[in-house]
Parts: C-alpha cells; structure tokens; sequence
C-alpha cells in the first residue's frame, strides 16, 4: 500500500435540474464540514456534468472514488440511496440509470478497457423525483444529503484505516 493515498469524491449532475444536483449538494456539504474540521490533504472533492470523460479525469489515479449521482429506478422511491461497489472490474448493484445521456456504467466500461479505474469504486446513487430545470432538492433527495455525506465520510475512514486485513 501506498503511504499517501489519494481519494477521490466526485458529484455528478447538473445543479440546475432540481434532484440532479443532489451530487452536487453532497459535495457542497462536505466542502461545508471541511471548513469546520480537518479533512485529510489527500482527499479531492470535484463535481462533474457526467461526462465520461471528465469523471474518469477526476478519479484518474485515485485509490478510492466514490461518486454519487442521481438515478432514476422504475419503480421508483425519492430519495431512497443505492451503496454500489466496484466488484472484478464491473459495477454491480440494482436496476437504476444515470441520470444523464451516458451513465455512470459507461464510464465504469471505458476506464475499465483503459485501465483507468480507481483501486476502488463506491458509487451513491439516489433515486430522484424532480428532473425539470430549476434549482433545489424535493425534499425527500434533500433529506438524503446529510446521510450520505456521513456514509462517505465513513468510507474515506475506513480506507484510510482499514482494519487489519479487511481492504482487498
């Protein structure tokens, strides 16, 4: 293992259509937290449109990344939050699409084929009920920001001090 690691949190979406911004605002409020605390140098926090290309710039040579990203499920419950993991080079997990023209799983795909993945991928992907322009979360994706900012938090914690053996 490396002596410093370097972490990657990248917020995808677009602040200006209502739930898809709520990667933004988990950003913003672990921007927020960092001003009242110290925060590890070795963390980044980046917001990105979703382009696959620009993501991938922004966790290029990451050990951990974890992205969160508004998705859509069908059948869908607003603000419910999906913990993906990377697993053998592929992300798994439910049924749900990005958002965006491209999703998240291309991305995964391309820097999977360049052999650009982090050592590590985790990916919060909250399902949304306001896509139209506009700026704000419903309420029920704005309940979920504090929530998974506290769960990357502690998926930065646990990578930086993992216990003995449980890091693959």
């Amino acid at each position: 293992m490396r002596a410093c690691t370097r972490i990657a949190v990248v917020g995808v979406g677009n602040e200006f259509r209502r739930d898809d911004g709520v990667g933004w605002a988990v950003v913003a409020r672990l921007r927020e937290r960092a001003t009242r605390r110290s925060w590890p140098p070795d963390v980044v926090l980046a917001t990105c449109d979703g382009d696959p290309a620009r993501l991938i710039g922004l966790w290029e040579g990451a050990d951990l990344a974890v992205v969160v990203d508004a998705a859509h499920a069908h059948p869908g419950t607003p603000g419910r939050v999906h913990r993906l993991a990377l697993r053998d080079a592929r992300l798994s997990g439910p049924t749900t699409t990005s958002s965006h023209g491209l999703g998240l799983g291309e991305a995964v795909e391309l820097a999977r084929v360049l052999g650009l993945l982090p050592r590590e991928l985790v990916v919060y992907a909250v399902e949304g009920a306001d896509g139209d322009f506009g700026t704000g979360l419903s309420l029920a994706v704005a309940a979920s920001v504090d929530p998974i900012a506290d769960a990357v938090e502690d998926d930065i914690a646990r990578y930086r001090h993992p216990l003995s053996g449980s890091r693959p």
